[in-house]
């Protein structure tokens, strides 16, 4: 399984998306700021995950997210419809 994930930071107006075959794992090293692309905007909070098959098809998914129209589709959807989903690591 690939997860394809959304990040809000929780101290600058920021939104990563992501993709794993982990979710707890990679939340965790965002967290700890294992990433130089998200360390200065830690802590996060996890708003969003989706689960495919295939590593392909979570490549596409994740690339249509990162572009201008799927940034806009997040905070359409999962922003302004208040879907702050809080992550708690198993």
């Amino acid at each position: 399984m690939y997860y394809v994930y959304v990040l809000k930071s929780l101290k600058r107006n920021y939104i990563y998306v992501g993709m794993t075959n982990h979710v707890d794992r990679r939340f965790a090293e965002h967290q700890r700021g294992k990433q130089r692309v998200t360390a200065p905007y830690r802590p996060f909070l996890l708003i969003h995950v989706e689960q495919y098959q295939t590593r392909p098809a979570a490549r596409t998914r994740e690339k249509y997210l990162k572009a201008g129209c799927g940034k806009e589709w997040i905070k359409k959807n999962i922003l302004c419809a208040g879907g702050e989903m809080v992550y708690t690591p198993a």
